[in-house]
């Protein structure tokens, strides 16, 4: 494919597994095209909440999600040229999520669909530091797993000395010589994010994050052959149409909690809520704020509400304004960590409960710790729908989205049920979250509605 002057051009950065080092490759490389002046913006692939808000520390540009198996075809290709424009870009790299073929379903909405979708070339990263010419065998596999696809380059992480550097060259000449080997990354201890039980600790969190992003510039600037890594980068495949419908607002006025316990918020659904015409205030529950006394809506998003139940349960400023707002009819809408501030009450890691808004049936427990995992698709219950106006929709109204967390439901009745819920197999997982007239919520992330003729 040529490149089509005027069209951002993408890349995608990938690797066999999690754990390879794309992350801190993928910031280095942001950081360093920033520093130098080249007009650059990045995407993320696959539900991912944390990784995003790295690239835009790098950046200083929005990082939007790209999902294959979540996202409706017109909404991915909306998404990514929405993220190509950002700040006038003449590049958008988009990191991958977990091995270049894991997806939903085996290898179904995996890095490498998304590359066959958009056309944008792949880059693999590959952790050498425990192999040598084996990682050659390594190349040649992720060359040959899917019949006329393959990355076009690779880039050797975690490299000892000048003798292990020529031998991985040598084993990729030989395994895959129409792979252009970019560069070796040398080990370097001090390039290592700290992370916890739901991901890295959040970007917002680290008070030396500029000085991370530019030593991770400097390694990538001295080790990769950036200029040639540019090149390799084509034009988006799929042409876009007109705007698709968004996730609807849930409201005119939308109050949203943005603090260190509730960062875990799309960008693109805020985008979608902006474009209807909603608008978007926030607020700090961390900070005891309350949500503003002219929004008709709330939004509690996910994050980290189990390490903050203390401060959460005593913020009393904050509790009493969503009390207030139910009172009023105003619409509140949880999701996971939010969801949980819903309830009664909370149990941290050290077994204390902590009080909270009780404005659902709810009891949940970060002591005892239970991983729950995977996509979701989910059908709005008709109650739940009609008691709250429609607010998320129709009755029957599907969406796809995501679950991820590690805490245990102590109790979750009476009450009517959110959603009806299966895994991306299509599995019954039965009845999920909980709504009271306007007040609802459930531990999945929304990521996309389901149009009625989409499969």
């Amino acid at each position: 494919m040529n490149k089509t002057p005027g069209l951002t051009n993408g890349l995608i950065i990938a690797a066999p597994s999690s754990g390879s080092g794309k992350t801190v490759l993928t910031l280095g490389l942001l950081r360093h095209l920033s520093r130098i002046g080249t007009p650059v913006a990045s995407l993320k692939a696959g539900p991912d909440y944390i990784d995003p808000a790295f690239h835009t520390a790098a950046t200083d540009q929005p990082c939007y999600n790209l999902d294959p198996w979540a996202m409706r075809p017109a909404l991915l290709n909306h998404t990514a040229a929405l993220g190509a424009k950002a700040g006038g870009a003449t590049t958008v790299i988009c990191e991958g999520v977990m091995g270049l073929f894991d997806g939903a379903i085996m290898e179904q909405g995996s890095t490498a669909d998304l590359a066959e979708i958009t056309g944008w070339p792949v880059i693999l990263i590959i952790d050498a530091a425990a192999q040598g010419a084996s990682a050659g065998a390594v190349l040649r596999g992720f060359a040959t797993h899917r019949p006329h696809f393959s990355p076009v380059a690779v880039v050797f992480n975690r490299v000892g000395g000048e003798r292990h550097r020529d031998v991985l060259s040598k084993a990729a000449e030989a395994a895959a010589p129409n792979i252009k080997v970019l560069g070796f990354v040398p080990r370097q201890v001090d390039l290592q994010l700290p992370d916890r039980h739901l991901g890295l600790v959040q970007a917002r969190e680290h008070h030396d994050l500029e000085d991370f992003l530019d030593t991770a510039a400097d390694l990538v600037a001295k080790n990769i052959d950036v200029d040639a890594l540019l090149a390799l980068a084509q034009p988006l495949k799929q042409s876009v149409s007109d705007k698709p419908e968004f996730i609807k607002p849930l409201g005119q006025r939308i109050a949203i909690a943005d603090d260190e316990a509730f960062s875990f918020r799309y960008p693109l659904i805020l985008e979608g809520w902006r474009a209807a015409g909603a608008e978007l205030s926030f607020f700090s529950p961390l900070d005891d704020e309350a949500p503003g006394h002219d929004a008709d809506a709330v939004y509690l998003p996910g994050g980290y509400p189990e390490l903050h139940g203390y401060r959460l349960g005593t913020a009393n400023v904050f509790m009493d304004g969503l009390k207030e707002a139910a009172d009023k009819g105003t619409v509140i809408f949880g999701e996971c960590g939010g969801y949980m501030v819903l309830g009664k009450g909370l149990i941290d890691a050290d077994g204390e409960r902590h009080v909270m808004a009780g404005l659902l049936p709810l009891e949940t427990s970060f002591a005892r710790r239970k991983l729950h995992l995977g996509y979701r698709q989910v059908e709005l219950d008709a109650g739940a729908s009609l008691g709250s106006g429609g607010v998320l929709g129709a009755p029957g109204q599907r969406f796809r989205g995501h679950e991820f967390h590690y805490a245990s439901v102590i109790n979750e009745s009476p009450g009517a049920p959110l959603f009806k819920s299966s895994n991306a197999a299509g599995d019954d997982l039965g009845l999920a979250g909980l709504a009271d007239g306007r007040v609802m919520g459930s531990f999945i992330h929304l990521i996309d509605r389901v149009a009625d003729d989409d499969t």
